[in-house]
């Protein structure tokens, strides 16, 4: 990366990675934000009132991400949904659907067989200014 620009960016208002990774790195005007999960950052709880408002606290963890590297939801252009239930797809995409009401980014949504704290969903993205 000797051409490349690279930075780490953090939000205090975001939850602490709870491994070796950073919350996002930007290169070259590009965010890669790390998966989130549903940790409020000023309590360090999980935020465990159903998957709906799991999936609000997601979003908005990300959106305190974004903006530490001057960048909204209008920036992305690729999300990656992680879920431990199909069933709950639909309440999932509707909150996510508050997020990006015009032209939304291109995406996946994967079942899996566990996540993090045993959360239920957990949303990875890419933005670029």
């Amino acid at each position: 990366m000797s051409n490349k620009t690279r930075q780490v960016i953090n939000s205090v208002y975001a939850p602490a990675p709870i491994g070796p990774y950073s919350q996002a790195i930007l290169v070259d005007g590009t965010l890669y934000v790390s998966g989130q999960i549903a940790l409020v950052a000023t309590t360090g709880a999980l935020c465990d009132e159903g998957v709906e408002a799991e999936t609000e606290q997601v979003l908005k963890n990300i959106g305190y991400v974004l903006a530490a590297a001057d960048m909204n939801f209008s920036h992305v252009v690729k999300c990656s949904i992680f879920i431990k239930n199909m069933g709950d797809f639909q309440k999932i995409n509707a909150i996510y659907a508050k997020y990006f009401k015009e032209n939304p980014p291109a995406r996946e949504t994967v079942e899996v067989s566990a996540l993090p704290k045993n959360v239920s969903v957990e949303i990875s993205c890419i933005a670029v200014k």
